[in-house]
């Protein structure tokens, strides 16, 4: 999934931008000013910004040339949304390097219309991250599980201890690990709840189950 950055001050507008993309199949991180903002892009590089103009620590514009001439984030897609609906502030945007330009008040479809446009432009496409292993394959944005291309359906919690031996794949993983990040507390007696859901998973898993090894007196590996 594109990870979005939404740098906007006005809550009730970063509220409606982060719904909105969410809701059509976008991650989205959120920042009021633009110190936090500078801060998360040395983690991580979106693929996208929403950067509004007026901010109240920097101002948008300032922001946008900053990323022009980063190296790292010259060629991340920048869409700048402000009040400034006068031609020579649009023009001004753009010039600086914005990628597009979008005047408050918007409509929301629009809004996801032209993001979709200026990934597809530059070149960042949306690519579903996908876990796969011989022939299993997890989907983990839309929680499916797939055998040589055909649905399984698995129960939360088996689909949990599946996504968790699919990312530990060859560590053997203890008991207790187990019990504590898929049910998040100490279950000390009560292991056959952990026994009974790897039994149902590889059932439904049919040859893939076999994967599941069973480590005596430790725990399960996926090999």
């Amino acid at each position: 999934m594109q990870t979005i950055y939404i740098v906007e001050d006005d809550a009730n507008i970063r509220e409606i931008e982060s719904y909105a993309l969410s809701k059509n199949g976008f991650l989205t991180r959120e920042f009021e000013m633009a110190v936090p903002f500078y801060q998360a892009l040395e983690q991580e590089t979106p693929d996208l910004v929403l950067l509004d103009i007026m901010l109240p620590d920097e101002d948008g514009m300032n922001v946008l040339k900053k990323l022009r001439t980063e190296s790292k984030t010259r060629d991340i897609p920048v869409i700048l949304i402000t009040a400034k609906s006068s031609e020579i502030d649009t023009v001004r945007g753009l010039d600086s390097g914005a990628d597009d330009y979008i005047i408050k008040p918007f409509r929301v479809m629009e809004l996801i219309s032209r993001v979709r446009a200026l990934l597809r432009r530059s070149g960042r496409r949306e690519v579903e991250e996908v876990i796969r292993l011989g022939e299993i394959l997890l989907d983990p944005p839309r929680r499916k599980c797939f055998i040589k291309g055909q649905e399984v359906d698995l129960t939360y919690k088996e689909y949990e201890l599946l996504l968790c031996f699919m990312i530990n794949a060859g560590i053997v993983m203890k008991r207790t690990v187990l019990m504590d990040k898929i049910w998040g507390i100490d279950y000390e007696g009560e292991s056959r709840t952990l026994d009974a859901h790897i039994k149902s998973l590889r059932k439904k898993l049919g040859e893939a189950g076999t994967h599941i090894k069973t480590v005596r007196n430790v725990g399960y590996i996926l090999s």
